[in-house]
């Protein structure tokens, strides 16, 4: 699922770094104005990353012989919404990439594009429509956003390698 150290050229490097900053700064200004707003909120955002770290962290084998994995931004977006999911995905990307050598400083920014902004972001748009569809109350599928973003998690990060294959190619 991450993308490994080095595996992209430079250009592409810096263009998700340029994707991810402004919804990096805007989860950031969001989590703290949720900390202003309900100090008790520190713990939770801490158990939402913890579980975003770990559950990110297990690999698990897939069928062309590589791996994926859970992201756990689901629970975060049930909890704090798809902008903090985002801030809490790159931290815990960044921790894996400096302690568990998961993806790395130079795919960061496409990693988290995938992980913490894709997925989370449009999981909310798929939940949000099923529920409408359905007529259902808000918290009774939880599940169902944590599929849909893990779905479209795995389509943004397969599309940023899409691209970099495309450009290897001319």
């Amino acid at each position: 699922m991450h993308i490994m150290e080095g595996f992209l050229p430079a250009e592409w490097c810096a263009f998700w770094y340029a994707m991810a900053i402004p919804f990096l700064l805007y989860g950031a200004w969001k989590a703290k104005k949720e900390i202003e707003r309900n100090p008790k909120a520190k713990s939770l955002l801490a158990v939402s990353l913890g579980f975003i770290f770990v559950l990110s962290a297990l690999k698990l084998p897939s069928v062309t012989g590589s791996c994926s994995h859970p992201t756990g931004t689901g629970v975060a977006v049930v909890l704090f919404g798809p902008s903090i999911t985002a801030f809490l995905s790159s931290i815990a990307l960044l921790y894996q990439a400096l302690l568990l050598a998961h993806g790395g400083l130079t795919t960061l920014g496409a990693n988290t594009v995938s992980m913490g902004i894709v997925g989370p972001f449009f999981g909310l748009i798929a939940y949000k429509a099923f529920l409408f569809s359905l007529h259902l109350h808000f918290q009774l599928f939880p599940a169902l956003r944590g599929f849909s973003s893990l779905q479209l998690d795995f389509s943004a990060s397969s599309q940023s390698l899409r691209c970099h294959w495309r450009s290897l190619r001319e």
